[in-house]
């Protein structure tokens, strides 16, 4: 194995390139500026390494067997990578993060987070493309979304499994800094054909409690996961996400409270009924939060912050329920 790896070198996967671009070890010899007995005893080294035949010696051009073929082809993408790799450790020297984790709270609206994605990834980076292009190259961050809900957002942040939370209803803890997002109202929502739809309002919780209620599951698996909303001996249909739970109440197979942005157009087009209940729930304050690391963030979490601090990116987050829940 460790001479199959000496000899697979990226010179050498040049030299297989080379020659199968050119086809003659003659040609290949002149661009790459060695003389022809050198590719072949190269060729050689790699034939008795791998132990297989590269190249069909009875013909007299450089015809690759099917091994050559294939290690052509595996050559190519290989030095592709290494190519990727080597600018991407260089912009990483520059000041962005090798990858960037973002938690995201169910309750937060699809679009514009992709939009806020689509927009990180077409903001240049300090250094041009290979070859000299004049076309600069995107962040080398790589990004990672997490899906979660209630506390699991919070106790993501706080483990350090994510870099920044978007949706937290948590406070300021040490190390870890909290700017407000916005407020998000609740209202309580049934099916036209749910039973609690004609009945009188406001709702008590007495007639809530005689029907089955759907609750979002939450994520946390440290801290101690929230339940909103669920009274004493009511049946529970729990769904995962937020988007289960919106289709489960439009097929009226339960009642319970979801953001009103969320709900907004299916109430216009009637297939939601809002309800007003006695016990009336408070819009809940959402934050968006990052963990702090001595000096100054890296350049990614520094764009995101950047970008959360806009007031219309912050309405956008927690109104423009278009599509699905992340």
């Amino acid at each position: 194995m460790n001479e199959r790896r000496s000899v697979l070198t990226p010179d050498a996967l040049t030299m297989m390139d080379a020659i199968a671009r050119t086809g003659s070890f003659a040609a290949a010899a002149r661009e790459i500026g060695k003389v022809p007995s050198a590719l072949t005893y190269s060729v050689r080294q790699l034939e008795e390494a791998l132990d297989v035949l590269l190249f069909d010696r009875r013909s007299r051009q450089a015809r690759l067997t099917a091994a050559g073929e294939e290690l052509l082809h595996e050559g190519r993408r290989l030095l592709q990578e290494i190519d990727a790799v080597a600018n991407r450790v260089q912009r990483v020297a520059t000041g962005w993060e090798t990858q960037l984790t973002i938690a995201v709270d169910n309750a937060m609206a699809m679009g514009p987070l992709l939009e806020l994605v689509e927009a990180f990834y077409a903001t240049p980076s300090s250094l041009p493309a290979p070859g000299g292009s004049r076309k600069a190259l995107g962040p080398p961050t790589r990004l990672k979304l997490r899906n979660e809900v209630l506390s699991g957002t919070w106790e993501a942040l706080l483990s350090g499994q994510a870099d920044l939370a978007i949706g937290t209803s948590g406070e300021a803890a040490p190390s870890v800094r909290s700017e407000l997002l916005g407020e998000l109202p609740f209202v309580f929502v049934v099916a036209p054909h749910h039973p609690l739809a004609a009945a009188p309002e406001p709702l008590s919780p007495t007639e809530i409690a005689a029907h089955r209620i759907i609750a979002v599951a939450d994520t946390a698996r440290e801290l101690a996961p929230l339940t909103i909303g669920v009274l004493p001996g009511q049946d529970v249909l729990t769904m995962p996400t937020l988007s289960a739970k919106l289709e489960a109440q439009l097929r009226g197979l339960g009642c319970g409270s979801l953001p009103e942005p969320l709900v907004r157009r299916h109430v216009q087009a009637g297939r939601l009924v809002v309800k007003a209940t006695e016990a009336v729930r408070p819009p809940i304050r959402v934050h968006y939060a990052w963990r702090q690391a001595a000096g100054r963030p890296g350049l990614a979490l520094a764009w995101w912050l950047d970008q959360l601090r806009s007031p219309a990116t912050r309405r956008a987050l927690l109104e423009q329920h278009e599509g699905l829940i992340l």
